[in-house]
C-alpha cells in the first residue's frame, strides 16, 4: 500500500483538531487545503519567483544575509544544482521593500510578492495556534512576534544529475515551514517513523507544511520534526517557494507549562532561536541531531 502524507483542510475546523494533531506526532509533516489563498496568486507568486531567480547572479549577489544563510545562496559542493534568494521576515514590510529594491523588482512584482506574503504570514500564524490548541494551549498570543522567513528555491535538474541529490537530507531548524512546490517537477521526499522515504508528489492548489526541530522542542517532544530531502527525478528546472516560521526573535524557546506533568518532564533546556540556529551551524548537525545537545539529561539516563 502505497504511504501518503495526511491532509488537513483548513476550513473544516474544530473538526480537524485531532488529525492535526496526529498528523503532527506520526509524520511532522501534511498537505494543506482549502488554504484562501487564491490558485491565481500562486501562479502569479511563481512566475515572479522564477524570474527573480533567472536575473544575472551579479544582481542575485544583491541579496544579502540579515542573518547567516538568509540572503542569496549560490550553488555549493554540498548542493550543487541548488540557488535561492531569501527574505528574513515576510511579515515586516520594510523587509519586503528591502528585498524588492535589492534584486530591482518591477511595481507588479513587488504587488505580487506583498500579496503573497500576506497571506502566507496569516496562515502560518493561524496553522501556530492550532497546533498550540491541538494540545490544548489555548493563549492566542504565544506566536506573536515569531519572524517567518521566506526562500525561493531553484534546482537546476539535468538528465546527467538524474538520481543524485538536490538538497540532502535535514529538518527545518525553526517551528513550520509552508511550502509551495514546483506543479511539474516533483523530487521532494520526506521521512517517515520507520525511516522509510516517501515521495511526497506535487498536488494543484495545495501547500504542504513541514514541522521543525523548535516545534519538536516547543511541544515537548510530541510533534515530529520531519526529515526530508530534494532528489533529481527528472531532468528540468524546478522552482519552489517555502516560507519558514522560525521561533521568538528575542525570547526563548520552551515547552509551555501546560505540556509538562509527572508523565512529561521537560526534554530540553530553554534556548534562543539564533543560539540553536548557530549550534547547527557550528555543528553541521542539520538533521535534527542538534536537539540532543539541549536535550536535559536526567540521572536515571546515565
Amino acid at each position: 500500500m502505497e504511504k501518503i502524507v495526511p491532509t488537513i483542510d483548513l476550513h473544516d475546523f474544530p473538526a480537524q483538531y485531532q488529525q492535526l494533531r496526529t498528523a503532527s506526532e506520526d509524520w511532522g509533516c501534511f498537505r494543506l487545503v482549502n488554504h484562501k489563498i487564491p490558485n491565481s496568486l500562486m501562479s502569479e507568486m511563481k512566475i515572479v519567483v522564477r524570474s527573480l531567480l533567472d536575473l544575472p547572479i551579479e544582481i542575485k549577489r544583491r541579496n544579502s544575509d540579515v542573518i547567516a544563510g538568509s540572503g542569496y545562496m549560490a550553488p555549493s559542493q554540498v548542493n550543487p544544482l541548488y540557488e535561492a534568494l531569501g527574505l528574513y521576515d515576510m511579515g515586516s514590510s520594510e523587509a519586503i521593500d528591502n528585498f524588492c529594491s535589492q534584486l530591482n523588482a518591477s511595481p507588479h512584482q513587488r504587488k505580487v510578492i506583498e500579496a503573497y506574503a500576506k497571506a502566507i504570514h496569516e496562515i502560518a500564524m493561524d496553522l501556530a495556534r492550532k497546533l498550540g490548541e491541538s494540545l490544548g494551549i489555548q493563549r492566542s498570543d504565544v506566536f506573536e512576534g515569531w519572524p517567518c522567513q521566506f526562500r525561493i528555491n531553484k534546482y537546476n535538474f539535468s538528465r546527467e544529475t538524474v538520481g543524485s541529490s538536490g538538497v540532502q537530507m535535514h529538518t527545518d531548524s525553526g517551528f513550520l515551514t509552508i511550502l509551495q512546490d514546483d506543479e511539474n517537477v516533483g523530487g521532494l521526499e520526506v521521512m517517515d517513523k520507520s525511516g522509510e522515504f516517501v515521495a511526497v508528489d506535487p498536488q494543484h492548489g495545495t501547500l504542504l507544511v513541514n514541522l521543525g526541530d523548535v516545534a519538536k522542542a516547543w511541544s515537548n517532544g510530541r510533534f515530529c520534526n520531519v526529515k526530508h530531502r530534494v532528489q533529481c527525478k527528472e531532468a528540468g528546472i524546478r522552482v519552489s517557494i517555502a516560507s519558514f516560521f522560525l521561533g521568538p526573535k528575542e525570547a526563548e524557546v520552551e515547552a509551555p507549562s501546560e505540556l509538562i506533568d509527572s508523565q512529561h518532564p521537560r526534554l530540553f533546556t530553554s534556548f534562543t532561536y539564533e543560539d540553536y540556529r548557530k549550534l547547527r551551524l557550528k555543528t553541521k548537525l542539520q538533521a535534527g541531531e542538534a536537539l540532543e545537545l539541549v536535550r536535559i539529561i536526567r540521572s536515571s539516563e546515565n
